[in-house]
């Protein structure tokens, strides 16, 4: 008999470890989300009875909500403040879809984020200042929206971010110079914004930059010298800007470019290693996969 009772004792411990759940509070941040981009006309919609791990997009890990990948899914309306309840989330994906309203505050909060990516939607406002605590970034993708304002000083804080797209928005003010402590950086776009002063010299620290795309804005001053330190380019885009000169653009040695657009009025700059033959002279359009 008392191997019966241990038996059944058993098997409520693994019947409980096999409904386990996420936490109250990570639950209902996901339904807010749900409710707040009008999840009865996503294209696929979540079961809300059904167990969290099974809803669409939502990845479960140790009973923690680790992602949430909803791209192009029809979301609409905003990004709701209690985002924030997915204190575990390292992926959150909702590019390509209909999302309105700012960007709240508290998304800032979710320091464990390593991917965000929220493109081609229509959110407005100005990217909160304290994107800098998201620490353990690594890409951030937001181009394609009507965000305004300044790019915040604080996004020098994210030490280990590789790809920062901000292109295609309405950004003003300078390119701040904590952009420079960027040094993992590999891709850089902001394309097509209103962003106007001179380039920071301190961005010739981004060694393991391969894409740089500062057209189509209102940049001016002198290309930085520091840009010859600059040799793992392969993409670099400047076109339509007001800068002063281009005569800096002869210390770049860099001989991989693939795509190198400038304003070409003068004609007397002398390159160095760049074998125009091979090199792609041509407008940047940015493009996401559908995963």
């Amino acid at each position: 008999m008392k191997n019966l009772y241990a038996l059944l004792f058993m098997s409520m411990l693994v019947c409980n470890f096999c409904i386990a759940e996420v936490s109250k509070k990570e639950k209902k941040a996901l339904i807010g989300l749900y409710n707040s981009t009008n999840g009865m006309h996503w294209v696929k919609k979540w079961d809300l009875k059904a167990p969290v791990s099974e809803w669409y997009g939502v990845k479960v890990k140790n009973n923690k909500v680790v992602e949430v990948n909803l791209f192009r899914n029809n979301l609409m309306g905003a990004i709701p403040s209690d985002i924030s309840g997915l204190e575990n989330l390292t992926v959150l994906n909702l590019a390509f879809n209909s999302l309105t309203g700012e960007l709240p505050e508290q998304i800032a909060k979710l320091s464990k984020l390593r991917v965000l990516k929220l493109e081609m939607n229509r959110i407005k406002g100005a990217i909160p200042s304290g994107i800098g605590n998201l620490v353990s970034l690594e890409e951030l993708s937001v181009f394609n929206n009507f965000l305004s304002g300044t790019i915040p000083e604080s996004i020098g804080n994210i030490k280990g971010l590789k790809v920062l797209n901000l292109s295609s928005n309405a950004l003003k003010g300078s390119i701040p110079n904590s952009l420079g402590e960027l040094t993992q950086l590999e891709t850089l776009g902001l394309f097509e914004n209103t962003l106007e002063g001179a380039i920071p010299r301190e961005m010739g620290k981004l060694s393991n930059l391969k894409e740089l795309v500062l057209a189509n804005n209102s940049l001016n001053g002198d290309i930085p010298e520091e840009f010859g330190q600059l040799a793992s380019l392969e993409v670099f885009q400047i076109q339509n800007n007001k800068f002063d000169s281009f005569k800096n653009l002869e210390m770049l040695e860099t001989r991989s470019f693939l795509v190198f657009d400038y304003d070409k009025d003068d004609r007397k700059i002398e390159f160095k290693e760049i074998n125009f033959e091979k090199t792609r002279m041509a407008d940047t359009k940015f493009e996401d996969i559908d995963e």
